[in-house]
C-alpha cells in the first residue's frame, strides 16, 4: 500500500492499473476505486472487496469513441448528455464486451477534469470506478477514511485532499429517459 499526492501519482497510478491492481483516487465527482475495466481479474477482485452484491459498476471512458468500441446504444437526441459534467448514462449493449462488468447494459461517464481525466488520457482505456466505501457505508471523503475502509486491499491511494462532492446523476437511456439517481446535476437541468 502506498499513498501519494496527486501531483506525483499519475505515472505510478497508470503502472498500478496496468498490473491489474486497484487505485483509490479523486474522480470528477468523489473519490473512486479504480481498476482497468478491460481486465477481468482486476474487476472481479474489485467486486470481491467493494461490492459483494454484484450490482454493476459504472465505467469511466476516455472519450466518445468508446461508445462505439463497447457496442453501446446512445440515441442521437441524448448524445449531449454524454458531454454534461457529472452525468452517468446507463446504455444498452449490442455485444458482450465488458460482460464481466455488466451483462446487458453499461453505466458510463466521460470525466471532464481533474486527476482522473489526466489518468484516462495516459491510460487510454476505460476504468471501473465505484465510490470508495463498503456497500451500505458512506463514501470516503478523505484518504484516511479510504485507508480505514480498505487498507492493504488497495495498491495505491492518491491523496487529493478532502472531497465532499456529490455523486454523479445517473440517467437510464435504455427506454426513453429515466433518472435513477439525482446527484450533482439536478433533474430540471436534464429534463429541460
Amino acid at each position: 500500500m502506498r499513498i501519494l499526492k496527486e501531483d506525483e501519482a499519475l505515472e505510478k497510478a497508470k503502472e498500478v492499473l496496468q498490473k491489474g491492481k486497484i487505485v483509490v483516487a479523486p474522480t470528477d465527482t468523489i473519490y473512486g476505486m479504480l481498476a482497468d475495466a478491460t481486465n477481468e481479474e482486476a474487476v472481479k477482485r474489485l467486486y470481491e472487496i467493494r461490492r459483494p452484491s454484484g450490482k454493476p459498476f459504472l465505467v469511466l471512458i476516455p472519450d466518445e469513441n468508446w461508445i462505439e468500441k463497447l457496442c453501446l446504444e446512445l440515441p442521437e437526441k441524448y448524445k449531449f448528455l454524454l458531454h454534461k459534467e457529472g452525468v452517468t448514462l446507463v446504455l444498452r449493449k449490442r455485444c458482450n464486451k465488458l460482460s464481466h462488468v455488466s451483462k446487458d447494459s453499461l453505466a458510463v461517464r466521460i470525466p471532464r477534469r481533474g486527476f482522473v481525466r489526466k489518468l484516462l488520457n495516459i491510460f487510454g482505456k476505460p476504468l471501473v470506478a465505484p465510490s470508495v466505501n463498503p456497500e451500505g457505508k458512506k463514501p470516503a471523503a478523505t484518504i484516511k477514511e479510504a485507508v480505514n475502509y480498505f487498507g492493504n486491499e488497495v495498491e495505491l491511494y492518491v491523496d487529493g485532499g478532502e472531497i465532499k462532492g456529490e455523486p454523479s446523476t445517473v440517467v437510464d437511456l435504455r427506454e426513453g429517459l429515466k433518472i435513477l439517481r439525482e446527484g450533482r446535476v439536478k433533474r430540471e437541468e436534464i429534463t429541460e
